[in-house]
């Protein structure tokens, strides 16, 4: 179960390094680590060495994730409440992205400009509307953590990442690979994924 859940993970993530694998299928370096390496000997992952390296499925290992979650759902009867949970997902996701663009850029004297976050207010009503889709989401989460308990990792990453937003670490909205943003677009390539709807 623990390969799948490192394997799915990296399905999730992309191309990305241990630590980053480690945290977001909440394990340690060193047991993500094993369980990689695993994954590799059976042709499934292939890691990349260097400054700029990374974990990566092969094509094989994408297949095998597939099936393996097609399974896993069929076999939970899951298919009809992470279908449901996924149409109200969408409804959130053009918001999340505006507010995205909100974050990044925002309108000064009639001309669209990069966001320095010099204005406070701006950057606290922006903040407060994450907020507000974060307790609309929470319904959408608990859902799929019911249908499928592997979604729950998703909840406790966006809570997070939104906590240290809100206590100033501003990066954690949108500028950072463990940021809200960040962690959303995982849970739509999770259910993207688990439903087998190609992106």
């Amino acid at each position: 179960m623990t390969d799948l859940l490192v394997l799915h993970t990296l399905r999730c993530m992309g191309f990305t390094d241990l630590d980053r694998v480690a945290d977001a299928a909440g394990l340690s370096a060193p047991e993500a680590e094993s369980r990689l390496i695993d994954l590799a000997v059976a042709g499934l992952v292939t890691r990349t060495p260097g400054a700029f390296g990374g974990w990566g499925l092969t094509e094989a290992g994408k297949a095998e994730d597939a099936r393996l979650i097609a399974e896993q759902r069929e076999t939970a009867g899951a298919t009809a409440a992470v279908t449901g949970a996924y149409e109200r997902f969408m409804v959130l996701n053009p918001e999340l992205l505006d507010l995205c663009s909100a974050w990044h850029m925002r309108t000064v004297d009639g001309v669209t400009t990069v966001n320095d976050h010099v204005d406070a207010g701006y950057d606290a009503r922006v903040l407060d509307r994450f907020t507000d889709l974060d307790r609309r989401a929470g319904p959408v989460c608990a859902d799929l953590e019911a249908a499928l308990p592997r979604f729950g990792r998703y909840r406790g990453r966006l809570t997070a990442a939104l906590a240290q937003a809100s206590s100033g670490r501003l990066e954690f909205l949108a500028d950072t690979t463990t940021s809200y943003h960040a962690v959303w677009f995982q849970l739509h390539e999770d259910l993207l994924v688990t439903l087998g709807i190609p992106r």
